[in-house]
């Protein structure tokens, strides 16, 4: 089947199978490793680029930049649910008089 002939719904559809199937197959923890290696190494070069650290403390600190990082984010979701209740006039569900 040519990619071109597929509707959008039957794309998902698609991409839906071959997840599953990977899942099937593979432990996800081992299909994501590099993936979280990488997300994690950017909290380590924010903290200390140049490695003058010990590692333990380097390791201690990535993680309360990797906290503070999903802190933020939890905020920043429950700011726009928030507005988003109330109606906000800057949010895309506000009506024009």
């Amino acid at each position: 089947m040519r990619r071109e002939s597929l509707t959008p719904s039957e794309r998902v559809m698609r991409a839906r199978m071959a997840a599953y199937v990977l899942h099937a197959r593979h432990d996800p923890r081992e299909t994501t490793t590099a993936a979280r290696l990488a997300f994690n190494k950017r909290f380590v070069d924010q903290v200390d680029p140049d490695r003058r650290l010990p590692e333990r403390e380097r390791l201690r600190r990535a993680d309360a930049a990797r906290r503070a990082y999903f802190t933020r984010l939890a905020y920043l979701s429950a700011r726009k649910r928030r507005g988003a209740g109330q109606g906000s006039a800057k949010g895309p569900t506000a009506r024009r008089a």
